[in-house]
């Protein structure tokens, strides 16, 4: 089974400087949506959110492919 939160980790990691500072915090409503909070470091934000938000939006795409497949609605948080 894919686990959606996983899925987010590794990405968050690759792109940050500080991957230890990552953390995902992971909740579903009684809908059985996902949501998904993404903290990183105060100096790593621009790096996940990317220029006019282009990085951010592809996170969430592929969170939101990975749900799919899983049968499941995704929505990433980033904080």
């Amino acid at each position: 089974m894919l686990v959606l939160s996983q899925v987010l980790t590794d990405i968050a990691r690759a792109i940050v400087d500080n991957p230890d500072s990552v953390k995902v915090t992971e909740s579903t409503d009684s809908d059985g949506n996902v949501l998904l909070v993404l903290n990183v470091a105060p100096e790593d934000v621009g790096m996940v959110i990317g220029r006019r938000g282009k990085i951010a939006r592809a996170i969430r795409t592929v969170v939101k492919a990975a749900a799919n497949s899983a049968g499941k609605k995704a929505t990433v948080e980033i904080r």
